[in-house]
């Protein structure tokens, strides 16, 4: 009884218990049992994330005076594009159609794409600007963003590259177990063959790095939503924030799909969200005929 007790404490706390090893830490997956339901903390992070979001973008529509009842339509077609552009780009990249059939295997910027995509057509269904709508999600999309990754955290998922120091983490039970055999065959950490395919090995938290990037990337949309720009310039600063963020993190991931020298794809890509970020940002730049400011006009008189 006490065992069972102790399994189940375990499995309800998200980020884990954290077994100290003598040179790292040792990560188990977080899991909540409802009766026969299983909740990974993937599950419950993803969840959790678009209702933040779509929370900020209701508060933020009502502060500006317009009214918040199309977030709920939002949410929807982010749900939907978001997961079918994620499962979308991951078999293309990895050129396995079975994958889109799978439970596991999602990308963030197939996700992000898919999920702007879809948001884009109900807004426009809805008779909205996608300029007002993406400004108010700014804060948001990094606010889920950073939840989102706790859930990738949580099962031992997107971690990163081999790492020799105390503060690195091993994911025995992770997806997929940060072994040996896993880091060479699907990450080309070629360094580490010739070792027993089944040890695992200490790498990066990289979903930590992404959790404290995307709270960055929050507090900065956040201080700046009261901006003096035409509607839709913060979604811009997010496109920028958030291809940064991602530029970043890529230096730590266990990943073997270089696209341009050293650079990753999802590096390349995110340089080009970077870059048309900037771009959108000088559009957005200045309110007038055509480009109005975030206040409703009735807000102000």
């Amino acid at each position: 009884m006490a065992a069972r007790r102790l399994a189940l404490l375990r499995s309800v706390v998200i980020f884990h218990s954290m077994l100290p090893d003598a040179s790292h830490f040792v990560v188990y997956p977080a899991e909540l049992h409802i009766g026969p339901l299983p909740l990974t903390g993937f599950g419950i992070a993803m969840l959790l994330s678009f209702l933040v979001a779509q929370y900020i973008g209701q508060v933020e529509l009502s502060r500006r005076g317009h009214d918040p009842e199309i977030m709920g339509d939002v949410l929807v077609a982010a749900v939907i594009g978001g997961l079918l552009g994620a499962k979308i780009y991951y078999a293309i990249l990895y050129q396995d159609p079975r994958a889109l059939f799978h439970t596991s295997g999602f990308v963030f910027w197939g996700g992000l794409v898919g999920g702007i995509l879809a948001t884009a057509g109900v807004i426009r269904w809805r008779g909205q600007t996608f300029t007002r709508i993406s400004d108010v999600s700014a804060a948001g999309l990094a606010a889920a963003y950073a939840i989102g990754r706790s859930g990738c955290w949580a099962v031992g998922d997107d971690y990163g590259r081999p790492w020799d120091s105390r503060w690195a983490v091993a994911f025995p039970h992770g997806y997929p177990p940060s072994t040996v055999q896993n880091l060479v065959e699907q990450f080309g950490v070629k360094e580490l063959a010739g070792r027993p395919p089944l040890e695992v090995i200490a790498v990066h938290p990289t979903q930590l790095y992404e959790i404290a990037m995307g709270v960055v990337m929050f507090t900065i949309l956040w201080k700046l939503r009261d901006h003096k720009h035409a509607e839709g310039w913060l979604f811009g600063l997010y496109c920028v924030l958030a291809g940064l963020e991602r530029f970043i993190v890529e230096f730590f991931r266990a990943k073997d799909d270089r696209f341009m020298g050293p650079l990753t794809l999802a590096q390349t890509i995110a340089l080009l969200f970077a870059v048309g970020g900037v771009v959108w940002m000088q559009m957005r730049r200045d309110a007038g005929a055509g480009k109005p400011g975030i206040y409703a006009k009735a807000a102000h008189t």
